[in-house]
């Protein structure tokens, strides 16, 4: 993978990885841009469930919001494409909270934070390094997961950008939602979206959002939509049929080996230790979830 990282399809910039469809520029001048006090940004390390949340959020009847690309997707063109925007506009990201613009904390915009079993978002992860032609392809699950634990993937560590969003999961303009918590109550979940961004569903409106963004749908879907460039939700493709694999709770079990697996729960325990996310994480981190 590090003589296709040097190829120039990944840079770091101050110690982590992008893409290098994320510029330089464009992450040097994330403090420049304007905030609106209405924006919600839609935050998560990738592989976590970001196009599931954008496509409930896109699916609520009535609510006048723009879905925009990542804002650290391109390069410092991006912030005068997303001024343009006359909407309500909903904001995708995988950055960690220390690069989100200083704007977005000042002016408390919504931000709702998705996570994923780790294990889970390995495994997914690296069938999107596989897949993506954006992206350096590991040789062997075993090289990757070898990365991911050391945090030399796309965004840095795992660990480190969860924390960093987890000393903020109390602030009144911060939701914390858990891809397995939507998947086992789906209309718990989309309660507590709608509630947090104050928008109003009736139970007719939840069957049809349900309907409308399982996973089957939004697959087919990705087919027919693959050229819309509205639906760029991912810093790291356009592409939508890569983003929609399998998008099931507990594949990692078919992946990783028992000394894999007591590696990675060695480093979840000691990163983690004092984690009320780890905490909540754990059940699905031993398990296949099922």
């Amino acid at each position: 993978m590090s003589s296709q990282s040097q190829s120039g399809l990944l840079h770091k910039y101050k110690g982590i990885l992008f893409s290098s469809m994320s510029s330089e520029g464009l992450l040097d001048s994330l403090d420049s841009f304007d905030a609106r006090e209405d924006d919600i940004f839609l935050v998560s390390y990738p592989k976590s469930g970001t196009h599931w949340v954008a496509e409930v959020i896109e699916n609520i009847p009535n609510i006048g919001i723009t879905l925009t690309s990542p804002i650290e997707w391109g390069d410092v063109s991006k912030f005068e494409e997303l001024k343009m925007v006359p909407k309500r506009r909903v904001i995708p990201t995988h950055l960690s909270y220390e690069m989100i613009p200083r704007t977005v904390k000042q002016k408390q915009c919504k931000i709702v934070y998705v996570i994923r079993n780790p294990k889970d978002t390995a495994v997914s992860l690296f069938h999107y390094y596989r897949d993506n032609p954006n992206l350096p392809s590991p040789e062997t699950w075993a090289a990757f997961l070898e990365l991911f634990l050391k945090g030399d993937v796309v965004y840095g560590s795992w660990f480190d950008h969860v924390l960093s969003w987890e000393k903020h999961k109390n602030d009144k303009n911060v939701l914390f939602l858990f891809y397995e918590e939507m998947k086992k109550d789906f209309v718990k979940s989309l309660n507590k979206i709608t509630d947090f961004l104050g928008f109003d569903v009736n139970d007719s409106d939840i069957s049809k959002i349900a309907r409308n963004t399982s996973f089957s749908e939004m697959k087919s879907n990705a087919v027919k939509e693959n050229c819309d460039p509205n639906h760029t939700i991912c810093a790291l493709t356009s592409d939508r049929n890569l983003v929609f694999r399998k998008g099931v709770v507990g594949d990692w079990i078919n992946y990783f080996t028992p000394k894999q697996r007591s590696a990675f729960d060695e480093l979840f325990t000691k990163k983690m230790e004092h984690s009320d996310v780890g905490r909540c994480l754990k059940e699905y981190t031993n398990s296949d979830g099922k």
